[in-house]
């Protein structure tokens, strides 16, 4: 079996699986934590997101995020790494009903990259500079049969615990060893421009909803404020204020969606002093003013979850 061969045929088992645990719905998370799957029957519009670091496959159709103004298209030849919390823009390109999209997404545990870090051969190629959180690479047949070994282990709950970290592990040492291993060396290089910027990041998730200083901010990266701005802004395509203001905005509309609250509650609760000013912003980002946008996708979801019904029916009718 050739290459080729064996990425479609892990593909294709991937895929099964994927469309096996979602069966029918949008996103399913799995008993193995950091394991999700993805699924669309459509091709969608451009979606406000923000991505964890994690491996990102297709399996089947077609997808691209993009990053200010760059787009990553991936498909079952190409796998999306990101390396730090990014507020990006997702659209599904390949869906439809009968062939529907359909993702594995595997986070990473960046601890666990670290650790393989030590026992990667000192020739392991190092990126200069700073580069974005985000990147493509060329899946090989040792990754997909990773993934499709860990897959395998939710017929097996009993084996979890213990195979499953072993697995992930693996998952990571073939990313680290790939072309694309040297974005994961900047994020866990202690000292490293990347990993000062990623501290600060977790710190804006923890702190989203108050006031943000950049100088102070900067301080706690042990950066100059100018500094500081210019890398973060080539990390993330963002400055630290518009980043702050996707984590609120994203952090709104899950409140909304989840918690069933109005939009002022939601302002309110993420830092917002100003209803009409976080609506506006709101429909930039989202396309429609939040009570309307908040219906559309609540629409959407029971549609989803109507089409799930109708095609379990159907196979079992079968």
């Amino acid at each position: 079996m050739d290459e080729q061969d064996a990425i479609e045929g892990s593909s294709a088992r991937l895929a099964k699986a994927a469309a096996r645990w979602t069966d029918g719905a949008d996103h399913a998370t799995t008993a193995i934590a950091d394991l999700e799957f993805y699924r669309r029957d459509s091709a969608s519009d451009c979606t406000a997101c923000v991505v964890e670091p994690s491996v990102a496959l297709v399996v089947q159709g077609a997808k691209s995020m993009s990053l200010g103004e760059e787009i990553y298209r991936y498909d079952p030849r190409r796998f999306l790494i990101t390396s730090l919390d990014l507020p990006a823009t997702m659209q599904v390109l390949e869906a439809s009903r009968e062939r529907p999209y359909l993702g594995v997404v595997l986070k990473l545990d960046l601890r666990v990259v670290g650790e393989l870090l030590l026992r990667a051969p000192v020739k392991l190629a190092r990126e200069n500079g700073t580069a974005r959180g985000m990147a493509l690479g060329h899946v090989t047949p040792a990754l997909l049969d990773a993934f499709v070994r860990l897959v395998a282990l939710l017929d097996e709950p009993e084996s979890i615990a213990v195979l499953a970290p072993m697995i992930q592990r693996e998952i990571c040492w073939r990313v680290l060893m790939s072309e694309q291993g040297a974005r994961l060396r900047q994020m866990v290089s202690a000292g490293s421009q990347t990993h000062r910027i990623a501290h600060a990041i977790e710190w804006m998730k923890l702190h989203y909803s108050e006031p943000l200083r950049v100088e102070a901010l900067a301080q706690r990266a042990q950066m100059s404020p100018s500094t500081f701005h210019h890398h973060f802004r080539e990390l993330t395509a963002l400055s630290p204020l518009q980043y702050q203001k996707r984590l609120r905005l994203t952090e709104a509309r899950r409140i909304m969606l989840g918690e069933h609250v109005d939009a002022a509650s939601a302002a309110y609760r993420t830092g917002y002093e100003s209803p009409s000013q976080f609506s506006r912003e709101y429909s930039r980002l989202f396309g429609a003013p939040p009570r309307q946008d908040i219906e559309a996708q609540r629409q959407l979801a029971t549609v989803s979850a109507r089409s799930s019904k109708r095609a379990s029916h159907h196979t079992q009718a079968l």
